[in-house]
């Protein structure tokens, strides 16, 4: 196949950024999103041009590192990660633009590399488990009904890719949290702390200046795991029940 791709460029995070365009020949059908990125990147580096710079880790759809907007969709016109997105999914002669999540609270750092920190303090604010440590307790003595274990597991599928962010258009971090806040709120562990966890997440989440949720919908639709539109539901409730506790 050949492209035409269009891709954001920005030497750092003081810089202006702008689009470059870039025209790549040959590309299989077989190749990931990712590896089709790192042709164009030998093809960059022969010519003595800097490479442009992207995340990624596992290329496996576990790891949460790669994130694009791809044609305006994160990840692109897949539901899947970025690395698990296949050139088959378009088509000889596209043009394809390729940028950095666009989110306030996502600051780039260069081209489509983006500083999710901001997750990583609203994961911390959730603070830790009143778990005694040592060896692993026999599973029945915490009895956890089915639907709350499987709906725990499905949650807890959550990579923090940021897709919900770059999707929102609030620039919202509600589906992130809530997964989180009701992975843990679900099982016999999570009690403890329920309260005042949901109400410290959500602090720092407004803190890190992520937008209010509306329930447009565009997170869910753009998770590469599919968690549910409803988990926001549940952190909504767990906040409300804290607040009318003085938390």
């Amino acid at each position: 196949m050949k492209l035409t791709l269009k891709i954001w460029r920005q030497p750092d995070s003081a810089a202006k950024g702008a689009m470059h365009t870039y025209q790549l020949n040959d590309v299989s059908p077989d190749m990931s999103f990712l590896e089709m990125l790192d042709v164009l990147n030998e093809d960059l580096n022969a010519k003595g041009e800097e490479p442009i710079a992207f995340d990624s880790d596992c290329r496996e759809g576990i790891c949460g590192m790669c994130g694009l907007m791809i044609n305006g969709q994160a990840h692109g016109p897949e539901v899947t990660t970025t690395c698990q997105l296949h050139m088959r999914s378009f088509k000889d002669g596209d043009v394809i633009t390729i940028e950095p999540w666009r989110a306030d609270a996502f600051p780039v750092l260069k081209d489509l590399c983006v500083d999710r920190g901001a997750f990583d303090r609203i994961i911390q604010q959730g603070g830790f488990i009143s778990a005694n440590t040592g060896s692993a307790p026999e599973a029945n003595n915490l009895p956890v009904n089915k639907a709350d274990a499987d709906r725990a597991f499905n949650v807890a599928t959550c990579i923090g890719c940021g897709a919900c962010v770059a999707a929102c258009p609030n620039g919202s971090a509600s589906l992130f949290m809530a997964a989180k806040i009701t992975h843990l709120g679900l099982l016999p562990q999570g009690q403890p702390e329920r309260e005042t966890r949901v109400v410290n997440m959500v602090a720092q989440h407004d803190h890190e200046g992520f937008g209010g949720c509306t329930n447009i919908g565009e997170c869910a639709a753009a998770c590469p795991k599919e968690i549910p539109l409803d988990v926001i539901s549940q952190l909504n409730k767990d906040l409300r029940t804290a607040i009318k506790r003085g938390h």
